[in-house]
């Protein structure tokens, strides 16, 4: 058992569970709070889970909770955690946003799991803040709020706001606040009894290595696609990338055909379409729009290129059928989508 100081404090949490929330997510931070209250013998922390109208909530993967409350007011120390998931913009509506305004206007600490960061930056609480959202939300949550510095890190914490990219994440989030409260002592002890061997700090970024992911170890490669990457809405020629890394363009081509079996120009298209999608799935952003954000200069090569890739339309994949988009005319599914080296 690990001693603590007499005056410990203790700290209540609410769980905000949003429809579809990811479980890992929720799951990775309760639980170190029930394990500090188990090895130190005290009662720590507390917590509720809390839903609109105090109704039972189901997870992404379909298991439904019972909540204890709904949107009541809250003690001015209580600590909010908003469980986000699947399509996360669906599941929270006016209500809710007032309820975390209210909150965040009493003092409250209030922070976003998972997608929950995109409840808290649309109820402006992370306006010129720094904040962290799962990877695959963060090209559309950028688009949508453009004043929120988004980091690439597993958490962040920014003054009475805390956000987690999902997943185990939430268990290195509530780490640092169990060691901010109580020590480091008993943050490790809780680490041991999660077998979390490598507590990860807020300078962890939340995907593998760029190596790591393509699992190649080269690091002209890996330099290569790090600015393609980053460069989506503005491609850098093949030529240019080959320069930088001081190769010519025809070492590069030879480089990922061996490597990634495509050539330089068809993955840097695959970049852009992935970004595309997930802009067209996660935002109300217009189809022309979208395509402007990756880099295409007409919608026509832009719908030409997605279909090619994805069998499918862009417009389709948005369903704006009579929305008032109206869809390209169809391309054919030719060879050179990608160009006609590829």
């Amino acid at each position: 058992m690990v001693r603590l100081a007499s005056e410990s404090r203790q700290r209540k949490v609410v769980f905000l569970l949003l429809d579809r929330f990811t479980m890992i997510a929720f799951a990775s931070a309760i639980e170190p709070l029930r394990l500090a209250n188990q090895v130190s013998g005290r009662e720590l922390y507390s917590w509720q889970l809390a839903s609109e109208d105090a109704k039972d909530v189901a997870c992404s993967n379909g298991t439904v909770f019972r909540t204890d409350i709904g949107l009541d007011e809250l003690g001015r120390d209580t600590m909010v955690l908003v469980c986000g998931g699947i399509d996360v913009a669906e599941a929270i509506d006016k209500p809710i946003l007032n309820w975390l305004r209210r909150e965040a206007r009493r003092g409250a600490v209030i922070g976003g799991l998972c997608t929950g960061s995109y409840a808290l930056a649309k109820a402006g609480l992370l306006d010129g803040r720094r904040a962290t959202i799962h990877w695959e939300n963060t090209d559309s949550f950028s688009e949508d709020f453009p004043e929120v510095e988004l980091t690439k890190g597993v958490f962040v914490i920014d003054g009475n706001r805390v956000t987690t990219a999902g997943g185990t994440a939430s268990i290195d989030l509530m780490l640092r606040l169990i060691a901010r409260d109580h020590g480091e002592e008993l943050a490790n002890t809780v680490a041991d009894q999660l077998i979390h061997s490598s507590i990860r700090s807020d300078r962890d970024t939340q995907r593998l290595s760029i190596p790591t992911r393509i699992g190649v170890r080269h690091p002209k490669l890996a330099q290569v696609i790090g600015r393609m990457e980053a460069n989506i809405e503005e491609p850098i020629s093949p030529a240019q990338l080959a320069t930088e890394v001081g190769m010519s363009a025809r070492q590069l081509e030879r480089l990922f055909r061996r490597y990634l079996n495509r050539s330089p120009k068809r993955y840097y298209m695959e970049l852009r379409l992935q970004k595309a999608r997930n802009l067209l799935m996660q935002t109300e952003m217009s189809v022309i729009n979208v395509a402007m954000a990756c880099g295409f200069a007409s919608p026509s090569h832009f719908s030409k290129c997605y279909r090619a890739h994805y069998q499918t339309t862009p417009y389709r994949e948005r369903g704006t059928s009579g929305s008032g988009e109206r869809e390209a005319p169809d391309a054919t599914l030719a060879g050179d989508a990608f160009g006609k080296d590829d």
